[in-house]
């Protein structure tokens, strides 16, 4: 019960690692807000985990849909200690130059505004009651880039110097930041990372990762209920991997 007591919201936790991260937040004591795009696949995931966990509909590039979430949270459950930044969106490979504007626009969106929507609805509470948590679900592509994955790549090596100049300024005030780093996973974005999800290429991924496999929700909730936890109280601005080796 390494989160008892602690109220959360979690991004993009209808499916993949959002969920995965839900299930070991409720499973270690914590209260979550299931918020997700996917109204609809939010509401079943939260019914899965019972009283704990609530479900909402939320688009993370809309700052009134992210004020909502976080009002619910604390209307529901009575306050927020701990916000998991980790809705994302990746591209299917192509070289850089061909990535539609109206598609580089949306990937900015969803990885790099909606930490900075998010910020501004929760860290003046967090500054308030000096505590708090924000993790940012960022990617190996932010520390080894893949080629033709160019602006997914730039937007989690955003996402990882967003955590650290947070982690710096906020501090001072209690308030701890981190990230965590996963490999490609089994998620429903893995098929968009590879460009096709066939036995010859996952066993090309598969070759990058020393470990020999994908991470999972399963992996990324682990990691995550640590750095979230008061374990990690001395812990802010690392941007750790959950890779396999990947990256080494």
């Amino acid at each position: 019960m390494r989160l008892a007591g602690k109220i959360a919201v979690v991004t993009g936790a209808a499916s993949g690692f959002g969920a995965g991260i839900a299930r070991k937040f409720v499973a270690e004591g914590a209260q979550v807000v299931v918020a997700d795009r996917d109204g609809a696949g939010a509401e079943r995931v939260a019914a899965g985990l019972g009283a704990a966990a609530h479900g909402v509909r939320a688009d993370v590039t809309s700052r009134a849909d992210v004020r909502t979430m976080v009002a619910l949270a604390v209307e529901h459950f009575g306050g927020l200690d701990v916000l998991v930044n980790n809705a994302g969106m990746g591209h299917l490979p192509q070289p850089l130059e061909d990535l539609g504007e109206d598609e580089f626009d949306r990937i900015l969106a969803v990885n790099v505004k909606s930490i900075y929507l998010a910020a501004k609805e929760v860290v003046p509470r967090f500054k308030a009651q000096k505590r708090g948590v924000i993790l940012n679900i960022a990617s190996t592509a932010g520390v080894s880039p893949r080629p033709r994955l160019a602006w997914y790549n730039a937007s989690k090596g955003w996402v990882i110097t967003a955590t650290r100049a947070m982690a710096v300024e906020l501090a001072p005030f209690g308030v701890r930041v981190c990230a965590l780093n996963p490999v490609a996973g089994e998620t429903p974005m893995l098929k968009t990372f590879m460009g096709e999800d066939t036995p010859a290429m996952r066993a090309k991924f598969l070759a990058t990762i020393p470990i020999g496999r994908f991470s999972t929700p399963e992996d990324l909730g682990n990691a995550a209920c640590f750095l979230c936890s008061d374990e990690a109280s001395m812990i802010t601005g690392v941007a750790m991997e959950v890779d396999g080796g990947r990256c080494i």
